[in-house]
């Protein structure tokens, strides 16, 4: 499998088939992806996450068949304008779908937000299935899973707490990363909670940051993490919906190579 690289850049999708704000068009939604990885494979970003990021209201852990349909045409497209390491996320939690995806694109690994454990969100409580996913990988391919600790946008049951949480996360569950950010998108991630996970996962853990991430906090996150997912920052005026900003990708890359990220 290839190694994948510390540095990953996010693909956003606009809306797809059968989403609210989807405008009809999926020629559309290949142009808005392909431009945006090409923009940040230009801006020397060596590896990609694609989620269909403009689909809310999500589905809670089981996508319509249009979303899996659009989702495989759109990494596809984005490996083939790239060909960097890629990986896949299927926004709310549908791994399963996921997994499938990544294998068929050949994508090297993919995200789920919740993999151990119950998180009370905004599609209601939503239950990992790391039994059901783990053992579909075994039989289609050793796609990495990332895994989200206490994922944003959503509340842990009473009394659970981070480190607990990560530490079934990758020895029960079996993630072999382990992904931390903060309470929403683009927030930054709180330095105790990165703490608490890096002193609870085993050290060989990749520990990810999920959001926050910026060219002026980069060398802080990494005084703890391994890698940076970045997506937000990337945007102009930091917003996640609207395309990818060469100057800020460029900026954050540029931060990247000092810290020793790429």
């Amino acid at each position: 499998m290839t190694a994948i690289p510390r540095l990953v850049g996010m693909v956003h999708l606009i809306p797809l088939p059968g989403s609210p704000r989807y405008d009809g068009s999926m020629g559309a939604v290949l142009d808005r992806a392909t431009s945006d990885a090409a923009a940040l494979a230009a801006a020397g970003f060596p590896a990609l996450l694609v989620e269909n990021f403009g689909d809310a209201p999500f589905r809670g852990d089981h996508s319509d068949s249009e979303t899996v349909a659009a989702m495989t045409l759109a990494v596809a497209a984005v490996r083939e304008t790239t060909r960097l390491p890629l990986g896949v996320n299927v926004l709310r939690n549908d791994a399963l779908s996921a997994l499938a995806i990544a294998v068929v694109t050949g994508c090297e690994f993919m995200r789920v937000n919740v993999l151990s454990g119950t998180m009370y969100t905004d599609q209601g409580p939503i239950v990992g299935k790391a039994d059901e996913l783990m053992r579909r990988r075994a039989a289609l391919g050793q796609v990495e899973v990332w895994a989200d600790v206490m994922v944003k946008h959503a509340t842990p049951p009473p009394g659970l707490d981070v480190a607990r949480a990560a530490e079934d996360t990758v020895l029960r569950s079996l993630a072999d990363a382990v992904i931390v950010s903060g309470s929403g998108t683009g927030a930054e991630p709180g330095m105790d909670d990165l703490r608490a996970v890096r002193a609870a996962v085993p050290k060989e853990t990749r520990l990810v940051i999920g959001s926050g991430a910026t060219a002026a906090n980069l060398g802080r996150l990494l005084e703890i993490a391994d890698t940076v997912i970045v997506g937000s920052s990337l945007r102009a005026d930091g917003d996640p919906a609207r395309p990818v900003d060469s100057n800020r990708a460029a900026a954050l890359v540029e931060a990247a190579r000092t810290h020793g990220l790429v």
